[in-house]
């Protein structure tokens, strides 16, 4: 097994618990079932979110996935006035088997603008 690091953004259409914990939940199944993971291969996840989130931490809605076991950390994104508000990034380290150049990173929403040279 070797540990990867799995990158992944989502973008809320405004700040309220219901809709950033159902776009977490979202992008983190899609992480996942685009890498072949379950939880148990997941070593950690750190969570930003831009200035503009406030309603909840985006761990809160992995934890209701499962994630019971799995280090989880939230921080704020750096408030660079031109950068897309409303986002949700996340870096997953998993043990897999497969080269780096194999992963597959996910970016949904207008997310998709963050990265558009590997968004699925």
């Amino acid at each position: 097994m070797t540990t990867r690091a799995i990158r992944g953004a989502t973008s809320l259409e405004g700040d309220a618990k219901d809709h950033l914990h159902a776009r977490t939940q979202e992008l983190v199944a899609q992480m996942m079932a685009a890498n072949g993971l379950t939880p148990d291969d997941v070593i950690s996840v750190f969570f930003t979110c831009t200035p503009d989130i406030v309603s909840d931490f985006p761990a809160a809605a992995a934890r209701e996935m499962g994630f019971a076991d799995v280090p989880l950390m939230c921080a704020v994104e750096m408030a660079v006035p031109t950068a897309l508000p409303l986002v949700v990034r996340v870096m997953m380290h998993a043990d897999v088997d497969m080269p780096r150049s194999e992963v597959k990173h996910t970016y949904l929403h207008e997310a998709v603008r963050l990265r558009r040279d590997i968004a699925q």
